[in-house]
């Protein structure tokens, strides 16, 4: 079995484990310890390209199974995913209303920022082992208010192609790519692997740039619209 095959399934299974113990702390941990160990062994083999192609099939993994574990677990779920329903109601309240930060630039870029900004300092100070948490934590409450536009009776199809936003996506995969290559200096340092600077990385930092703007850009595009075609499809509260 391929070391990403083995990161794929561990992660599989933290979310049955997570859910059936109940812990909220402890599901986002679980949730990244394979795809931590993965990212560490590869960039120890000096394989920057395949630790970021792990981050990115780890991302989507919790993308798939989270949404899909969140969506039809027996019980609810709320008390397990953190900032899950905070999260739910905000955007509910978006989609029904069109008040919220979803397409108002003024709103969301200080808040995407500043998650910009935590996140990066996260990763150089822990080499992304806080950072990578943290990205699981959002993962998982976007996996929730998309399980939760399913559990409200929003057909799947919709619930799939509108419930993940393109430039949450955008977001997501950005972030990935960060995480990678901030963590080399500090597990260069801590493993005794010489660190070459950001030179070699160039390209994964201009994808990511690219990703975090893109993720700007389609947003203040394309909420608005988004927003109205959930808000036909999203059924009134009971």
């Amino acid at each position: 079995m391929t070391l990403l095959a083995l990161m794929v399934l561990c992660t599989v299974a933290t979310y049955p484990l997570g859910l059936a113990i109940g812990a909220p702390w402890l599901l986002p941990v679980l949730n990244t310890a394979p795809a931590y160990a993965a990212m560490v062994l590869l960039l120890r083999r000096g394989r920057r390209d395949r630790a970021v192609a792990a981050m990115l099939l780890w991302a989507a993994t919790l993308a798939v199974c989270g949404t899909l574990f969140f969506r039809f677990w027996p019980t609810p779920v709320d008390a397990v995913v953190f900032h899950g329903p905070a999260y739910r109601d905000e955007m509910f309240h978006w989609i029904r209303t069109g008040i919220g930060s979803e397409g108002h630039v003024g709103q969301f870029l200080p808040q995407h920022l500043l998650h910009l900004a935590l996140f990066v300092l996260l990763s150089l100070a822990t080499a992304s082992a806080v950072s990578i948490v943290g990205g699981a934590v959002l993962m998982n409450y976007m996996d929730f208010y998309v399980a939760s536009l399913g559990r409200a009776g929003v057909p799947p199809a919709d619930m799939l192609l509108f419930g993940w936003q393109p430039w949450a996506l955008c977001r997501v995969a950005a972030f990935c790519i960060l995480g990678v290559v901030l963590a080399e200096p500090l597990l260069g340092r801590l493993t005794g692997r010489p660190f070459a600077g950001f030179g070699p990385s160039r390209r994964w930092l201009a994808w990511a740039a690219a990703g975090v703007l893109a993720d700007w850009v389609l947003k203040a595009a394309l909420a608005p619209a988004w927003g109205l075609h959930l808000r036909a499809v999203l059924p009134p509260h009971p």
